[in-house]
């Protein structure tokens, strides 16, 4: 029995593994909250059978908090924490506008200008991507920076293939400049008139999805820092 299991346990492992190669840094940090949810809440129904209640109440609490819920409300039910749901943050260049959803962190965005002009990247393959990325070198700084977020989070390695070492350097240096209150309210995905507490809650979740583990992008951090304090100007 005890060679089943670990038989059994070798096989999860490896099917874990290859699946997490496959998938995207959302993708897999979502993968594993739920897994660590179910495995907190079967573990507290199992102690609760026991009659370890206290134990059962922690484990259940850290199930709820992974699954996005808060303490006990009325009742005694769980109830949903108010989050950052159905938002999308967008970023604007001369020849890109690219959208960033607030719950799952994927990418997406829209070819403004040039040969690809109303398509959506994620309808584009990688060459169509890269012709993209020349055309923005030469027109668009700001859009080579937005486009190299999105190539590192689709296609982890299209640098090294590419020779783009130098790009890699110089691609996410962010040259600060005036950032008008409608932009920053687009950055940060929020409408206008947000007071502080949604500002911050909008900037500190889009900062964990902008994390260098979860694909994140240096430009894109300091723009949405610099939403941030734009906005916040506004309450001081």
């Amino acid at each position: 029995m005890s060679l089943l299991y670990g038989i059994a346990a070798l096989a999860f492992l490896w099917w874990l593994l290859t699946a997490f190669a496959q998938a995207s840094p959302a993708a897999m940090a979502k993968t594993l909250r739920l897994t660590g949810a179910a495995l907190a809440l079967g573990s507290a129904a199992f102690m609760g059978l026991r009659g370890r209640i206290d134990i059962a109440l922690v484990l259940g609490s850290l199930g709820a908090w992974l699954l996005g819920w808060n303490s006990f409300g009325l009742g005694g039910l769980w109830s949903r924490t108010q989050t950052t749901a159905g938002r999308v943050s967008r970023v604007r260049s001369s020849r890109l506008e690219m959208e960033l959803d607030h719950d799952t962190g994927e990418m997406d965005g829209l070819v403004l200008a040039g040969t690809f002009s109303g398509q959506r990247l994620n309808a584009l393959d990688e060459e169509s991507l890269r012709k993209l990325l020349l055309e923005c070198r030469t027109e668009d700084p700001d859009g080579l920076r937005l486009l190299a977020a999105y190539l590192d989070r689709r296609f982890p390695q299209w640098r090294e293939t590419a020779g783009e070492k130098a790009e890699s350097q110089s691609g996410d240096r962010f040259s600060s400049g005036a950032m008008s209150e409608e932009e920053a309210y687009q950055v940060l995905g929020l409408q206008p008139g947000a007071n502080l507490v949604e500002i911050k809650q909008a900037h500190r979740t889009l900062m964990k999805k902008l994390h260098p583990d979860q694909g994140g992008s240096t430009y894109l951090a300091a723009r949405v820092n610099q939403a941030k304090e734009t906005l916040l100007r506004r309450h001081r």
